[in-house]
């Protein structure tokens, strides 16, 4: 007000506002009630009118269908619209659904790429090694004359007419010392209607070229039943029909899959020294609800944060050399031309019987008595047996000095080609955590539960002179994850949000590759699909619907 030249003070000036209309009295009752209610006049009624409704539904199923390539712009879960292009974290985060790094692409579905592109989809799915990526196809876009070259990912569940580009790319991004291109800017396909940005684009033309160029995928294989085999001790999901007709189909299966150890009930017994509810001691454990996890990766990038992983950059990843102690794999079922998509966030699993402590010849990877995997990083001497004998391939090693815990000045660059973030900087060795080890080159890394958070919060309990609470303790990607989809907590306590998360939800409970006999901490509660019976014989049919009949009439043979 002072701005405007005016020489009434606010109280006075709202008073004198509201005042016209209130009058004195109504000013100190809205005062005292702390809200002003105005009575709504009712409006006059009509009738709903069903006809134009008809006439639209008319309209729009007489339009000719068009058999021109359509386009649709997209904002990334990470990039967005380019504001964060900037940011490595982000950058080398993986979309949930193509698994890239570092760039953009045309996004193309199976039977376009078979017809366009002249491949199948597991001809591009899958790695020819495990040391290098397969080079994608580079496609000619053409939008109103203007053209961009990208290279092709094929995307089950893509409509065959229609291809999509992520938008936010293409800027020669200042990150840490190094200046990195990364993706084509597609913005200029866009158009303004005069209110908004139009996104899609009708009629596109694209072509083959004879190109070819690397992308940096985390993960190259796409549903778990694969020509290897039925991947359902990795990852089960179920339909609501199925799921109601037998409630205790997976503990049913669990069983099964335990025979070998006696089943349920003689499984834990015949290969721990840790026994649950056994004693008064804290033992850490932690479930992930399949049927809330979005795959939106804020997960992943609070556990880059938290637990200052390095970030590797493009070269690195296509090398399998990624360093996420937390991923999020993504699943295709069903039909590939129309799938279901369920993620599995991945994490050590801090394994009470792990094969990867058996392992190490300095005991640098052992078992604390809170149940925790951990990791002593001035022992370990980078034999990488543990992570050979890891099943869950969740141990990451430093291949190079990272984030420069122990190197001399400079060579970090050299090293990864100026395509990551420089941590041998003053300024963005900021971003560091003073609470966590900041790892050097040689030696193994992964999840640890967030141990620097357990300290804290049994520090805080003791100064208290309290027990420890659920509420003392949240791991960064449990406090990150915006639909409660992660619980973590004691074990040991039948009163803990893990136990009661364990017990309410013991019918949909697995470990994932439990018949290892590894003994995981980290539990997951089945994905159940809210299909109708219908649908369930449209999502299971092929060799997946005649595997689960099968199975229906053996154990009805049984019974």
């Amino acid at each position: 007000m002072k701005w405007s030249g005016s020489t009434v003070d606010y109280l006075n000036y709202l008073k004198a506002y509201w005042g016209k209309s209130l009058g004195e009295n109504g000013w100190n009752k809205a005062l005292q009630d702390g809200i002003l209610t105005h009575e709504i006049p009712g409006g006059a009624t009509s009738s709903y009118n069903s006809s134009a409704v008809a006439g639209a539904v008319t309209a729009i199923s007489s339009v000719k269908k068009s058999d021109k390539l359509e386009l649709q712009l997209y904002e990334k879960v990470a990039i967005g619209a380019g504001q964060q292009a900037s940011n490595p974290w982000l950058q080398e985060l993986p979309d949930p659904v193509t698994r890239a790094t570092w760039d953009n692409y045309v996004i193309v579905s199976p039977a376009l790429a078979k017809t366009l592109l002249n491949i199948d989809l597991n001809d591009n799915g899958q790695a020819d090694s495990y040391e290098v990526q397969p080079a994608k196809k580079v496609m000619k876009v053409t939008v109103n004359g203007k053209s961009v070259e990208l290279p092709a990912l094929i995307i089950p569940g893509t409509h065959p007419k229609t291809i999509g580009i992520a938008v936010g790319y293409g800027r020669a991004e200042q990150v840490g010392k190094a200046v990195v291109d990364t993706g084509k800017n597609v913005f200029p396909f866009s158009s303004f209607n005069g209110t908004t940005v139009n996104l899609a684009v009708a009629d596109v033309q694209a072509e083959l070229t004879s190109d070819t160029y690397k992308v940096a995928l985390t993960q190259t294989h796409g549903g778990y039943d694969t020509k290897q085999g039925k991947r359902t001790e990795v990852m089960k999901e179920l339909a609501l029909v199925e799921f109601k007709e037998e409630p205790n189909e997976v503990r049913d299966d669990r069983d099964k899959e335990l025979k070998p150890y006696g089943g349920l009930a003689e499984f834990e017994k015949q290969g721990t020294i840790y026994p649950y509810f056994d004693k008064p001691g804290i033992h850490w454990g932690m479930s992930v609800d399949l049927n809330t996890c979005t795959g939106c990766a804020a997960c992943v990038v609070a556990c880059h944060a938290e637990n200052n992983v390095p970030v590797v950059g493009k070269p690195e990843v296509m090398r399998f050399h990624d360093m996420h102690w937390l991923r999020i794999d993504r699943y295709y079922s069903g039909d590939m031309e129309n799938p279901k998509v369920v993620f599995q966030p991945m994490m050590c699993q801090h394994c009470d019987n792990a094969p990867c402590e058996n392992v190490c010849p300095v005991a640098a990877t052992n078992h604390s008595s809170e149940g925790l995997n951990q990791m002593t990083y001035n022992r370990c001497i980078g034999t990488r047996y543990c992570a050979n004998n890891c099943p869950y391939k969740v141990r990451r090693f430093n291949w190079a000095d990272y984030t420069g815990a122990d190197s001399f000045p400079d060579n970090q660059s050299q090293v990864l080609n100026e395509v990551v973030l420089n941590m041998n900087d003053d300024l963005t060795r900021m971003v560091l955590n003073p609470d966590v080890t900041v790892r050097s080159r040689g030696v193994i890394e992964k999840c640890s539960f967030c141990v620097q958070r357990l300290q804290e919060g049994k520090l805080k309990a003791k100064k208290e002179s309290r027990p420890l609470e659920d509420s003392d303790i949240k791991t960064a990607c449990q406090q990150a994850c915006p639909t409660d989809a992660i619980v973590f907590g004691n074990i040991n306590s039948k009163h803990s949000a893990i136990s009661i998360t364990r017990t309410e939800n013991s019918q949909r409970t697995f470990y994932s590759l439990e018949q290892l006999h590894v003994l995981p901490n980290v539990n997951y509660l089945v994905k159940v699909r809210n299909l109708d019976a219908t649908e369930k014989d449209e999502w299971l049919k092929g060799d997946k619907k005649e595997e689960k009949q099968a199975e229906k009439a053996e154990a009805a043979e049984k019974k």
